[in-house]
């Protein structure tokens, strides 16, 4: 079987594409995997990294608040379109899979036209531009959220979670010395404004008494590593040791990207989710909605984080019952085994 995979831009993207290859792999090690990316965007890097080839097309977004510059952005859709339309004739894919992203949109347009049948996933509980456009085309979306019928067809959806990195299962606990931990991430970039609500509150989560393990993301690390001096703290740039550090936290404070989401599910961690304002259509409270709803998590929206998020991490690191609730009510929210699932799917459109 030939499988096309398509879409990036983000890393939101490209995790759950590159998942789904390696489980597709798995069930079908004779597979052949062609992923369609867009020209100077990450997966350009990250899919080659995974072992697998891709094609990158002149695909970018449209300028909303320039338009007159989408004259440029037009002509490069069409080239895009020609040549992914090349790609699939001499690839010739049993299946289109369209994770997001600009790629994505052109890419599965053209298999559709061309007879390849399409399934999209859709990482998010507010769907993407590009999964919209598409869900005509499809003939099955795989989705993280319930109520995903306001954006695609009943009949064509399957509720089967984001793919997560499957070995966040297999962390140990740290040994501990009796506190409790709270672990602050906010990406591999970092999140200014969490950084900044916790540099404001530093002294009063020492003085509380507990583990504080803070990422703070490469870029805002050189700003925040000296905050670490006389006190009893970690702040690092990065956490190689995820798994582990995950298994140890008793709350964590996160984004509230998808990724993220389908990993604190997984594994069952209290969380305060801060969504990021700067995302497309504010998927990232949409996504944390669903949660908080389901009292399975606590909000605290962006513009409110210098004022509320010290004081709601205090609270709630020291109030046990609620941890407890919180735990519980989002691992009945976890989707375990979604990129296999995904997968067998795939397969499943491949073999009709």
């Amino acid at each position: 079987m030939k499988y096309l995979i398509s879409g990036g831009g983000t890393g939101g993207h490209i995790f759950p594409a590159v998942s789904i290859a390696n489980a597709l792999r798995e069930l079908d090690p004779e597979a052949e995997i062609l992923f369609v990316g867009a020209l100077g965007r990450m997966e350009m890097e990250r899919v080659p990294q995974a072992g697998y080839k891709i094609i990158g097309l002149p695909v970018r977004g449209f300028d909303r608040k320039r338009p007159w510059k989408n004259i440029a952005v037009l002509i490069d859709l069409l080239r895009s379109m020609r040549m992914a339309k090349k790609i699939i004739k001499d690839f010739r894919p049993d299946v289109g899979v369209g994770v997001g992203g600009y790629a994505s949109g052109a890419a599965m347009k053209v298999a559709a036209k061309m007879g390849v049948p399409i399934l999209l996933q859709e990482q998010n509980g507010f769907a993407g531009v590009t999964n919209k456009l598409l869900k005509d085309d499809a003939q099955k979306i795989c989705v993280a959220y319930e109520n995903m019928e306001r954006f695609f067809p009943k009949d064509k959806i399957i509720l089967t979670g984001n793919p997560v990195r499957q070995n966040l299962l297999e962390g140990k606990k740290q040994a501990g010395n009796g506190k409790k931990t709270l672990l602050i991430i906010g990406g591999s970039l970092g999140a200014k404004t969490i950084n900044e609500a916790i540099a404001n509150g530093l002294d009063r989560l020492v003085k509380a008494g507990i583990n504080i393990v803070w990422q703070t993301g490469k870029i805002y690390y050189d700003q925040y590593k000296s905050l670490s001096e006389s006190r009893n703290l970690e702040i690092l740039p990065f956490l190689a040791d995820m798994p582990d550090r995950y298994a140890t936290a008793d709350l964590v404070i996160s984004r509230a990207g998808a990724s993220s989401i389908s990993e604190l599910c997984l594994l069952g961690k209290a969380c305060i989710l801060v969504p990021s304002p700067n995302v497309a259509e504010d998927h990232q409270t949409h996504n944390a909605m669903a949660l908080v709803n389901k009292d399975a998590a606590v909000l605290v929206r962006d513009a409110e984080a210098a004022d509320k998020l010290v004081d709601t991490a205090l609270a709630l690191i020291q109030d046990d019952r609620k941890l407890i609730e919180l735990r519980k009510n989002i691992l009945t929210l976890a989707q375990p085994d979604s990129a296999r699932r995904i997968a067998e799917e795939v397969i499943r459109l491949a073999k009709k």
